[in-house]
């Protein structure tokens, strides 16, 4: 497999958090659509991922990226039971911002305050970050997803007590966990690969 580092120029890197839609170039060469076989879009989930060139580099391996998709697929659009579909876009969002993230965080922005209509309170939290004053439901989400990005034992029951009594029951407890879980490893990834574009530049690969 020939990787090579890329080095992006030309292109304005975002420095603040933002609810814009941003592209994401990658530093190694991810695989081009001509190459993806049907091994890979069957990890892919999602045919439209095809487009994304992250996606095309963790299609690099696929059956980890199948998996990855999966259990992202289910932890965010799942409805059967649990938070609300914005309330898990607001805990990847807040770990995003506390991460650094910029790209992360402004997906997950969008969507918290598409599904909320809080768009106030969502470009707070960027703002300002996740020591931002929401609400009491809002700010036990984010503290508890600061408390498992930040070190996962520095969640404890007293999270759990707050979540609770915000209004959460266990199944929407479970889905905060695993929201600020997943991007916490997420964002790790994301940054280690490449970097975050203002829209419209070239994407490599």
């Amino acid at each position: 497999m020939n990787d090579k580092v890329l080095s992006p120029t030309n292109h304005a890197e975002p420095v603040v958090f933002t609810r814009d839609q941003l592209d994401w170039l990658p530093w190694l060469s991810p695989l081009a659509e001509t190459e993806l076989t049907q091994r890979h879009m069957t990890a892919l989930v999602d045919a439209a991922r095809a487009k994304s060139p992250y996606f095309r580099l963790l299609a690099r391996d696929p059956e980890v990226l199948e998996a990855r998709t999966r259990t992202d697929k289910d932890i965010f659009y799942n409805p059967d039971a649990g938070l609300p579909r914005a309330e898990r876009e607001l805990a990847a969002a807040a770990t995003s911002r506390f991460n650094g993230c910029i790209y992360c965080a402004s997906v997950h922005a969008r969507f918290a305050a598409t599904y909320s209509r809080r768009s106030e309170d969502v470009d707070r939290l960027l703002a300002l970050g996740v020591g931002a004053d929401l609400d009491r439901r809002w700010n036990a989400i984010v503290a508890a997803s600061v408390a498992l990005t930040s070190t996962p034992i520095a969640f404890g029951v007293q999270h759990v007590d707050a979540l609770r009594a915000a209004g959460l029951d266990d199944a929407s407890i479970v889905d905060v966990i695993n929201a600020a879980s997943f991007f916490n490893w997420a964002n790790r990834l994301m940054l280690s690969l490449g970097e975050p574009a203002a829209s419209g530049a070239a994407s490599a690969g």
